[in-house]
């Protein structure tokens, strides 16, 4: 039973690792950023399509002709960056400096807004920026998942459980 538990923790550990490496690798041939921890910087002059980030923080001071996301970080636009879709942040914040633009919508879950008065925002600006909003969003769900994970769990024993011979 211990090898069939071991055997399915490392499939799905090769399992995430391939997803993760084919998402990157897709991202990087079509000219969008994606990264697992690693910090996004997109230089003066630079353009890219989407950036997405997981676990990091993204600046900008070029220009990216899609959307921004990052889960768990923030999101800095400095000087004249623009963003040509929308910017979209969960677990963190951001901060609009100077002539930087966001064309779309700008949406803020579990952070704060800061931005320059000569800064712009094409669309709607949302800030879910109370903790509760966080809880609502993210934590409460993770423990119903974690909750029915256990459950399954509980189940698969039960039902492998050798029986024990009936006492004479």
């Amino acid at each position: 039973m211990t090898s069939l538990i071991r055997r399915f923790r490392l499939l799905s550990l090769c399992l995430l690792f391939g997803a993760c490496a084919s998402t990157a690798a897709f991202a990087n041939a079509s000219g969008d950023r994606t990264q697992f921890g690693h910090d996004i910087s997109v230089g003066p002059g630079e353009q890219v399509s989407d950036v997405t980030c997981f676990g990091c923080s993204v600046r900008i001071r070029g220009q990216v002709n899609g959307d921004v996301t990052t889960f768990g970080g923030n999101i800095v636009i400095e000087d004249e960056g623009q963003i040509g879709g929308d910017a979209t942040t969960l677990g963190g914040g951001v901060r609009l400096d100077g002539k930087a633009a966001v064309r779309g919508d700008l949406t803020v879950f579990g952070g704060r807004v800061r931005r320059d008065p000569s800064a712009s925002v094409g669309g709607e600006v949302t800030n879910f920026g109370a903790v509760i909003s966080l809880l609502l969003i993210v934590v409460i769900p993770l423990f119903l998942l974690g909750g029915i994970i256990a459950f399954i769990i509980w189940i698969v024993r039960r039902a492998t459980r050798p029986s024990l011979p009936a006492a004479a």
